[in-house]
């Protein structure tokens, strides 16, 4: 029997995945409410606007505000299918799982729920997170039967459907990319399918259950991690041996079935620096490979804040006249990653961070992407630009585009993303 197509959909939490996702769904002509905790990201969205940089998405929030199918709202309603887009950070020294967003939110749905909804944990979850989830919802609402106790005949269907989209081509990925779909019951994946049907033209995959599609997503970025891993030990390998690592790994590239990826700063975002531990904390043990991996990537950092206090000691004995604190120091990016303006976990904002708590003279901080520093770096001493700038010791974090098109910066300069040529 066909089910009724969805009228009203409700997306909880308005970030670089909830957002994008809730004016997909409107660009259909489906009334979307979107629910976040910041009443300041709620009037932006009610106004036509967007708070994230992401191609083409105020566009389309624009005109399905206008139109009236997305508006924004600091509370839940009554609504069809339910998607939770919440942050699931890591927490303390063991990089344990916090769930406290995902509780959170299931318990703000709990209240509006309706026999017939879906819930949706879209959130990148550690392995048992969709479980957990659903036992909250049925503790909240005793009167409602759920599928990980009624089955096929529960009057609630729970699914986990992990984003897999890349930052930057969000809303590209987000309809062609293939769903991992993983319903408690085969009744709920089959619900979730209809539901991402109704814009997304790559292929609803059904998985096992919720814990295979939680490990799954796990699993992709994991295996980005760890080889990245690999180019960055091989970058610190290489300045060790005075060798050019980026000319090394175009070589290395020409065999036809090696693809060494690019060093860098570090890992950062979202996904990547996160989720591996998720699959650590599970599994202590037997994660040997990943474990050392998060920490390669992670000590990445503290190598280029070597780098940077080397160089201006480089300085300082060709310029004897000058003190640490006249050294000029120019900083190219603070996003994760190139072209966006998303600082989460950026391993660029951490080296920043450190270099202001250590470096006593002006620093210049170019980044394109945002409109003003964040709280860590509002210091006297510092300034953000949006260009190139005259400076004693540059160093490239981030290879956004506009980078890519300037003149190799007169002075020192540390490149970790390897577009100046440079040997670190």
């Amino acid at each position: 029997m066909l089910k009724k197509p969805f009228k009203r959909i409700s997306v909880i939490g308005l970030g670089y995945i909830g957002l994008p996702t809730a004016a997909m769904f409107a660009s259909r002509k489906i009334e979307v409410v979107g629910v976040d905790v910041n009443q300041q990201t709620v009037d932006t969205i009610n106004r036509g606007k967007v708070h994230i940089v992401e191609p083409d998405l105020d566009m389309v929030v624009r005109a399905v505000v206008m139109e009236g199918y997305l508006r924004a709202s600091t509370t839940t309603e009554e609504a069809e299918a339910f998607l939770i887009a919440v942050p699931t950070p890591f927490k303390g020294e063991n990089h344990e799982p916090d769930l406290s967003y995902i509780k959170s939110a299931s318990q703000a749905i709990a209240p509006v729920l309706r026999s017939g909804n879906l819930v949706i944990l879209e959130s990148t979850s550690p392995v048992g997170a969709t479980k957990a989830m659903a036992d909250w919802l049925s503790e909240a609402r005793p009167d409602l039967s759920f599928p990980q106790n009624a089955g096929e005949n529960s009057d609630i269907r729970i699914a986990h459907c992990p984003e897999r989209v890349l930052p930057g081509k969000v809303m590209r990925e987000l309809i062609s990319n293939d769903r991992v779909i993983g319903g408690v019951t085969p009744a709920c994946s089959a619900r979730a399918v209809e539901l991402y049907k109704t814009f997304v033209t790559g292929c609803c995959v059904i998985a096992s259950c919720p814990r295979i599609a939680e490990m799954s997503k796990l699993t992709e970025n994991t295996f980005r991690d760890v080889n990245i891993a690999f180019a960055n030990e091989l970058s610190i390998i290489c300045d060790e041996l005075k060798l050019n690592v980026w000319e090394l790994i175009r070589l290395a590239n020409r065999h036809p079935r090696v693809n060494v990826l690019q060093p860098g700063p570090g890992v950062g975002g979202h996904c990547i620096a996160v989720d591996p531990w998720f699959i650590v904390s599970s599994a202590p043990e037997q994660a040997r490979l990943i474990r050392k991996a998060r920490e390669v990537n992670d000590a990445k950092p503290d190598w280029v804040l070597d780098k940077v206090r080397a160089a201006i000691g480089s300085y300082l004995m060709v310029n004897p006249g000058k003190s640490a604190s006249e050294v000029r120091l120019c900083i190219y990016g603070l996003a994760f990653k190139p072209d966006i303006d998303d600082l989460r976990e950026s391993p660029a904002l951490k080296i920043a961070e450190a270099i202001a708590c250590q470096h006593g003279g002006p620093i210049i901080i170019v980044e394109p992407n945002i409109g003003e520093l964040p709280d860590s770096l509002r210091c006297k001493n510092i300034c953000l630009s949006s260009s190139l700038e005259p400076g004693d010791i540059h160093l490239l974090l981030v290879d956004h585009k506009c980078f890519r098109e300037m003149i190799v910066p007169k002075g020192i300069v540390i490149d970790t993303r390897g577009i100046w040529e440079c040997i670190f």
